[in-house]
């Protein structure tokens, strides 16, 4: 995509964004920044919490006499990139942030070592006991199958060699909470910031959650669950899915469904194809090469494609997200998401597929929130 038509998309945003808030208070509290109000001033104030400084306090950043880089700044001293990053030993779990609200986190950069279906972020919001995120912490930037691959949206930003960035709003009244837990069985290390302000919360403003799910292989002639189970009032803001392939020939003629509000056998949503939903179309086949054409787009995108080398990697595999920034689908009760997945049998007909699909949910919804299903074990979180 080319970086004027992703600037001319910004700014559109911005400009519809601050429409709405043109008949906001004017005590306007410095959420939901963009472009079309970046210059309102906000008695707001900006945190940041790093390894410089563990708790975000005003300044107390830079000030550590021990960390990862203390041999490096042995001949400078204090100030001078002592403690850049975190080692998680196995089987262990790190509090990234405790932060006392109201406020909101703005964003969030880590880059980490080891295998990324075994580093587990959480999130819990006013001092939850079960967490409203939980998920592996490649899937949840939208990086599933454990290697690099660059992308570009508003939400979710993978940059060179391996920045994870996520620019999800996550409001909080009384606390936020994250943690990163270690399952593997060696240790890793992590370089991160997360990126807050301390502001008061709209009464209207909704609680952030992701969930993961995996099935490897999807059982014959049963729909993939994306999201069930939720209870509440939201609205359901993106997908991210990593779906490797079983068979030859094309998976994407699935619909995905999304049941509202006491929906039973039938949704009130319903897609036409994979692809489509994703917002492409025929394959997301270049018409020239004959090839899959990675994309990337401000909403939605087929980041990855990783095809068979001839050896042991023998499998295709895709990366792809959807984002409802611009069109969230609502719900005032409850909440279920499935997708289909389907390729092409003899005679013209439907071929039921039992890929490995995993997937992440991104909503908002008021608390409380029903509880998350069992986090897979670590063998089959792996992949392989």
């Amino acid at each position: 995509m080319k970086l004027v038509n992703v600037l001319a998309c910004i700014v559109l945003i911005g400009a519809a964004m601050s429409d709405d808030l043109r008949s906001q208070p004017s005590n306007f509290n410095g959420l939901n920044m963009n472009l079309g109000n970046l210059s309102r001033l906000s008695r707001s104030q900006t945190r940041s919490i790093s390894p410089e400084n563990f708790t975000g306090e005003k300044g107390k950043g830079g000030m550590a006499k021990q960390g990862t880089g203390v041999k490096a700044a042995k001949d400078l001293g204090q100030g001078w990139k002592i403690s850049p990053s975190i080692r998680i030993e196995p089987e262990t779990t790190f509090t990234l942030a405790d932060i006392k609200g109201p406020g909101a986190v703005q964003h969030i950069w880590m880059t980490p070592t080891g295998n990324r279906r075994f580093s587990i972020i959480r999130i819990y919001w006013d001092g939850e006991t079960e967490p409203s995120v939980e998920v592996p912490v490649g899937d949840f930037f939208a990086s599933g199958w454990g290697q690099y691959e660059q992308l570009s949206s508003l939400a979710v930003c993978v940059n060179p060699g391996s920045a994870f960035n996520c620019y999800w709003e996550m409001p909080f009244r009384k606390s936020c909470k994250i943690t990163l837990e270690n399952i593997d069985e060696t240790a890793m290390v992590l370089y991160y910031q997360i990126d807050y302000t301390l502001t008061q919360v709209p009464d209207d403003a909704g609680y952030f959650h992701a969930q993961f799910r995996r099935a490897n292989p999807l059982p014959y002639k049963s729909d993939y669950v994306i999201l069930d189970g939720v209870e509440g009032w939201g609205q359901y803001v993106g997908t991210y899915m990593a779906w490797g392939v079983h068979n030859d020939g094309w998976w994407g003629e699935g619909e995905i469904k999304f049941f509202l509000d006491g929906d039973e056998q039938f949704p009130t949503i319903c897609g036409t194809g994979t692809e489509d939903y994703f917002c492409g179309s025929y394959n997301f086949e270049n018409p020239e090469t004959k090839q899959y054409q990675n994309f990337n787009t401000p909403y939605a995108g087929l980041a990855q494609v990783i095809k068979p080398d001839g050896v042991y990697r023998s499998q295709q595999r895709f990366g792809l997200y959807r984002w409802h920034i611009m069109d969230p689908i609502r719900f005032q009760k409850d909440l279920r998401v499935t997708m289909q997945a389907l390729g092409w049998r003899s005679g013209g007909r439907y071929l039921p597929l039992q890929d490995d699909i995993a997937s992440v949910a991104f909503w908002y919804q008021a608390e409380p929130h029903a509880r998350f299903p069992k986090l897979p074990d670590k063998d089959y979180l792996e992949v392989r």
